[in-house]
Formats: C-alpha cells, structure tokens, sequence
C-alpha cells in the first residue's frame, strides 16, 4: 500500500488511543514510528512490531530468512534487542509443504542468529505465498530511537547500500545476472544489529530503517518528524552492483511509482544535481527490502561511529546533512 492510501486508512484509527490517555505508549499510531513502545517500569519497555510479505527471491530458505531479517529489523530501528517472535504466513493449498517448511526454517534460522526465539505463529490458506513475523523485543525507555530527535547540522548515516528493489524485479523478469541476486540476497540477509549498537554507542539522535517507502520516504519521515530540512549528497549514494543497470532497463518495483508521486514535491535539486538522470531520479524513490539504518548522528561522532559499523563487517556511509536553514520536511539534493 502507497504512502498516501496508507495515511488515509489509519486516520480513523489515531484519534481512538490519544497518547494522552495512555502515557505508557511511548511510540504508536501518532508518531508512525517503526514499532509500537510500551513502557512497563523506569527501565524497561516493550517494543512489538510485524512484517511480512510475498517472495522476493526463488530460493525458500533465503525468502524466509530475508523476511524474518526485515521483521527483526524495526526491533533494531527503535534501538532495541528482539526477545521472541511468531511466524505470519500464508501458504497456497498447491505449494509443496518441503517447500513451507524450508521457508519456515530459513526464518528460524535468522531469528536464532539474532538470538530470538520462535515461539509459533499463525498461517492460513492464501493465493500466493506471504510470510514475516510479529517480533517482540525490549528497549531502556531513555534509549529508543525516535524518528523526531535529528538537530541541525547532524550528519545523516546509511548503513546498507540500495538497490534490492530493482534487483528482485529484475529477478522475476529474468533480468539479473547471479552475482547481483547473490549480492542483494546477502545484503538482505544481514541484520541491523551491530550497527544499531554503534549507532546506539555513538549517541544516536533519531533513526528508521529504509523499507517501503524508499530512501527518499524515510529520509524525509527524520527530517520532517525533527522540524528540519534534509541536504542529500546524490553522488555518495551507495547501490548494490547492478542496481543502476536494472533501473535503466526499467526494472523497478511498482512501489517506486506511487512513492515518487507522494515524495517528489518535498524534493529540491540544486544545480549541481539538475541533469541527475532519469535513473538515478528513479531510483531514490525505489523501495528497498530489509534494508539498511538511516540514522542522525552529532557530526563529532559520525566517523567513529562508521568505524565501528565496519570493524564489525558492516558498511556505513554519510549521505547527507540536517539544516534548520531548509523549509521543514524538504530534501535538497546536491
């Protein structure tokens, strides 16, 4: 579901829970956060979350293990540890059930590499096949990642290069070579954990993670939730290898369309990213599956901060740049 159609189905729904009637809501429907928090004492809160959808990739295993890793993902976009978690899947009544079963695993396995435990789940009888998981885990109340908490003059941190959306659609055309799949597949598959925990140990100020609703989508939920503009450097964007080449040939998931339409008025481009390519355009508004963090950080502890990421084996780039100077919610490129 689009951006917009999304705002538009859940606004019935805000003003039953005011956050004024339940103080223990530390994150729900108001501030469209990446999980609900709900705080149990001083020191403890609950993060729960849910994901799921249809395959991306051929392979069962690798299915279930990328959308368990995107389920578990928003645990560490609120920057907490995942405790336990129930599969959510829907299985047509024709598919082999070693392959359900292979799906399922690929799931356990990411979940026991995160240390969370699976603990069951639910499934019905569905057209094709989806699967995720609900995930639970626990965060320190002081701790949590909010999308609202970037200053002016933070440094904005991706820790994922883009690009498995073009990829996977590339994939069901039979359009990608097997070291691209391999890449995103890989890519996919790698949780956020160590780097939320450098994020975390650097004094994060607010983070998300980059799903959906593409890197613009999410870049702009930081910087408008923080009253800020966004200054985005176009040319230290990292993409997955073939990702460009499957946005050329046309190979972009149906998300990006509805995302360019809802994003692109809140975008500047500063002459410098006028003649930007009609790809490279395309592909800010690309969705991207269990992708990476995209986090604020003070400016004195961005590039520790990145050292970390990788001397755990993670990547992390600086692409761009909060300023107060810039109209509320409003992304320059340069």
């Amino acid at each position: 579901m689009g951006p917009e159609a999304l705002a538009q189905v859940l606004r019935p729904l805000v003003g039953m829970f005011p956050a004024s009637a339940h103080p223990e809501l530390l994150a729900g429907l108001e501030g469209g956060d990446d999980a609900a928090v709900w705080q149990l004492d001083p020191t403890r809160a609950l993060i729960l979350t849910t994901d799921f959808f249809p395959p991306v990739v051929d392979d069962p295993v690798d299915f279930g293990a990328i959308a368990a890793a995107n389920a578990i993902s928003d645990i560490y976009a609120m920057g907490g540890e995942p405790l336990f978690a129930l599969n959510v899947a829907g299985f047509p009544s024709t598919l082999p059930p070693e392959v359900i079963s292979e799906i399922l695993r690929g799931g356990a396995e990411m979940a026991k590499a995160a240390g969370c435990v699976v603990a069951g789940g639910h499934t019905i009888t569905a057209e094709e096949p989806l699967y995720g998981m609900a995930v639970l885990g626990t965060v320190h109340p002081e701790r949590i990642f909010a999308k609202t908490g970037a200053r002016t003059d933070d440094l904005l941190v991706l820790t994922k290069r883009l690009g498995t959306g073009a990829i996977t659609t590339a994939l069901k055309k039979d359009a990608a070579t097997a070291a691209d799949v391999a890449g995103a597949v890989a890519s996919m598959k790698t949780l956020n954990r160590d780097a939320a925990r450098a994020l975390s140990a650097a004094g994060v100020r607010g983070a998300t993670d980059v799903t959906g609703f593409s890197l613009i989508g999410h870049a702009l939920e930081l910087a408008e939730k923080s009253g800020l503009g966004l200054e985005l450097t176009w040319s230290a964007l990292p993409y997955l290898p073939g990702a460009r080449e499957a946005a050329m040939a046309g190979h972009l998931p149906g998300g990006a369309t509805r995302n360019e339409h809802a994003f692109a008025p809140a975008l500047d481009y500063a002459p410098s990213a006028a003649a930007l390519a009609t790809t490279d355009r395309s592909l800010l508004f690309s969705p991207e599956t269990s992708g990476g963090l995209l986090a604020a950080l003070p400016a004195s502890a961005a590039e520790s901060c990145l050292a970390a990421i990788r001397a755990s084996g993670g990547e992390a780039w600086i692409i761009g740049r909060f300023d107060a100077s810039l109209p509320t919610g409003r992304i320059r490129v340069v």
